[in-house]
């Protein structure tokens, strides 16, 4: 009797199968798309068309046996790791600086050790995630107070100006203060005062950029530096056509002549040497062009179901640390989709972010497999009669 009551209990527990189905579907439609997207390029530079797509799919099956590790060991055990793993990714991005570090594409943003690449900024963003999950759970009521908010935006804030100063990668600085931000804002019941730090950060940025625009019309166009010169490129990019508008005009190019079924898989034009990185952070643009604007709706769809089932999971997490987990995961994959569909479209200023489990980057998907895992870890700790 005790043995049937056992295994009852295991079969109440649940298992979101729907989430697994979408990160899937999304991993092999951007291998699909990898190949289409890059093949041309790796032909030209390697000689061996599917160079890129080699090495993204050796990443995505350590990605997949990491995602299962993960998923199988108890998602508590590793807030003991939270803080030692924060410290070491803080570590790793100065260790750009060193002779590990490595540039490419005209950014030095990169280590290597044992031949492994690895870009430190995506190790910030899970370490980030666990230590401001077993943070605020530590604080409990204390971090609605100012004194906790300082606290939690200054362990994230720390990072995201480490990756801005030694990396100059301002896209992970601000996914990093983004991810903070939303794992705060779902844990203080004051909304409020989050909606006014939003109006002000956004006033704030609408300021500037109308500084540089002045400037421009008086023809100072080096106030702000070369992201003042993105920020007029955005605003402008047929003046800068041959410079900072370039790929953004490219990108466009490719989203026009997509219409709304797209030339077909494998028939871009731009990605035949006229849109730069086509394979990194401007896939979505080849989306558009080859599968059209249906395409692009699926691929937008197949994200905010990813979204809604983590939603799912949180709101019925069976303790606060999970939740937190599945929000700080939700918020750092909501914000990059976010970002880089808004730079592909010109929504605004160009910067260097990918689409999560679709561009190309070893590193990128090996972290956002691990970040679902631990999603489908705290997702088999839930009840069935719990999932509301």
């Amino acid at each position: 009797m005790q043995k049937r009551r056992r295994r009852r209990e295991k079969r109440e527990y649940f298992y979101d199968y729907t989430l697994l189905f979408v990160v899937l579907f999304l991993v092999f439609f951007g291998l699909i798309m990898l190949y289409s997207t890059s093949s041309y390029e790796a032909t030209l530079d390697f000689g061996n068309g599917a160079y890129y797509l080699r090495k993204q799919a050796m990443a995505t099956v350590l990605g997949l046996v990491m995602m299962l590790f993960i998923s199988v060991v108890d998602y508590h055990v590793w807030r003991r790791f939270a803080l030692p793993a924060y410290l070491v990714s803080l570590v790793l991005v100065v260790l750009v600086k060193t002779p590990l570090g490595y540039e490419a594409n005209g950014a030095r943003r990169w280590i290597k050790i044992a031949g492994i690449s690895l870009q430190p900024a995506e190790v910030v963003k899970i370490t980030l995630i666990l230590l401001l999950a077993s943070v605020i759970c530590i604080m409990g009521k204390q971090v609605r107070t100012l004194k906790g908010i300082a606290i939690v935006m200054g362990a994230a804030m720390i990072p995201a100006a480490m990756i801005l100063l030694i990396t100059k990668n301002m896209s992970s600085a601000i996914i990093i203060a983004g991810i903070a931000a939303v794992m705060l804002f779902v844990a203080d019941p004051h909304y409020k005062r989050y909606i006014l730090i939003a109006l002000a950060v956004v006033g704030v940025a609408a300021l500037a950029v109308l500084v540089i625009v002045n400037a421009a019309k008086g023809g100072d166009t080096s106030t702000g530096g070369f992201r003042g010169t993105r920020i007029l490129a955005w605003l402008n990019p047929e003046a800068y056509s041959d410079d900072k508008g370039f790929q953004t005009l490219q990108a466009l190019y490719a989203i026009g002549s997509g219409g709304l079924w797209g030339k077909g898989l494998g028939q871009s034009m731009q990605k035949l040497g006229f849109l730069p990185e086509a394979q990194n952070d401007m896939v979505f643009s080849i989306i558009c062009e080859e599968l059209g604007l249906f395409g692009a709706f699926c691929v937008i769809l197949l994200f905010v179901m990813l979204l809604w089932r983590m939603m799912v999971i949180a709101n019925n997490a069976p303790d606060l640390f999970g939740a937190l987990l599945v929000v700080g995961v939700m918020g750092h994959f909501a914000i990059q989709v976010v970002l880089n569909i808004a730079v592909v479209t010109n929504s605004i200023p160009n910067t260097g972010i990918t689409l999560p489990f679709i561009s190309y980057g070893g590193t990128s998907i090996l972290f956002l497999m691990s970040e679902v895992g631990l999603v489908l870890n705290v997702s088999k700790s839930i009840r069935l009669r719990d999932v509301g």
